[in-house]
């Protein structure tokens, strides 16, 4: 079979999905007004995997990923139903606090988006919020080992007090990636983060969350199938707001199951 990966292109090693999921998703319908956008998806997201979203424009990706950390809540008309599990906990059980919640699933969207502060200030304004820093030299320590993360702190070790916004655009996403994990997530959720960038600046992204998932279940919607197999252990192939194929990302790009999918994966669709 044709795919339409290159033929030189390392797939990733498939992740233990015997292991207990970071997320379990069962039966998931999101619903804008009358219109029902996903239809009764149920998947899990293995812990310390990258796990990709993949599908043509409009087909639920984002909205699905959205429904991971309730942001579809700031959305009027939406409604989500069935169960996502956390730790044995619904999420979207009336008593959970959606900004608590963001915090342990935090997000890093399409487009950079730091906060019209510092470098230092950018990252440290989560855990001050959440209470995760007593005093300054924790502060400085968060800041500086969320930066070291995000593979930007030599970048910026010198220049803390300037704009984040006049850092370059893919600098400027992996201070957002920082900021993400500067509050300790166990989920981090990205919708398309290379989209805006060069191929430079989406190379040293690839590259980060390579290394991020040894420590976090990674969740991307790309629109990129070479970054879905560079990047991902797990890939997921949605349609028209259908879960069609989910499995190794090594399976879906050479051998899927479903014709949809390797329609799409050898660009006969989409």
């Amino acid at each position: 079979m044709s795919t339409a990966v290159d033929d030189n292109l390392t797939l990733p090693p498939a992740t233990d999905t015997a292991a207990a999921p970071r997320i379990d998703c069962r039966n998931i319908k999101v619903f804008y007004g009358e219109t029902e956008a996903i239809h009764d998806v149920s998947m899990a997201f293995p812990d310390r995997a990258v796990t990709a979203l993949i599908g043509p424009s409009g087909c639920g990706k984002s909205t699905f990923l959205r429904c991971l950390n309730r942001m579809n809540d700031t959305i009027e008309n939406c409604r989500v139903e069935g169960e996502i599990l956390m730790d044995g906990e619904n999420i979207n059980d009336a008593d959970v606090d959606p900004v608590l919640l963001r915090s342990r699933v935090g997000m890093v969207f399409q487009k950079p988006n730091p906060f019209p502060k510092s470098i230092y200030d950018n990252i440290a304004y989560g855990p001050r919020i959440h209470g995760l820093a007593n005093g300054r030299e924790d502060l400085d320590a968060i800041v500086e080992k969320s930066l070291r993360r995000a593979g930007l702190w030599d970048e910026v070790k010198d220049r803390l007090a300037a704009p984040g916004t006049g850092l370059s655009g893919g600098q400027q996403q992996r201070l957002c990636i920082a900021r993400a994990i500067a509050v300790q997530p166990e989920v981090i959720l990205m919708d398309e983060p290379c989209s805006a960038l060069d191929p430079i600046a989406t190379a040293r992204i690839e590259e980060l969350i390579d290394e991020l998932r040894n420590r976090y279940c990674i969740v991307i919607v790309t629109h990129s199938m070479q970054q879905a197999a560079r990047v991902s252990q797990r890939t997921a192939f949605f349609h028209l707001g259908n879960l069609v194929e989910l499995g190794d990302t090594s399976q879906i790009f050479t051998n899927p199951r479903e014709k949809r999918t390797e329609d799409y994966i050898t660009g006969r669709f989409g």
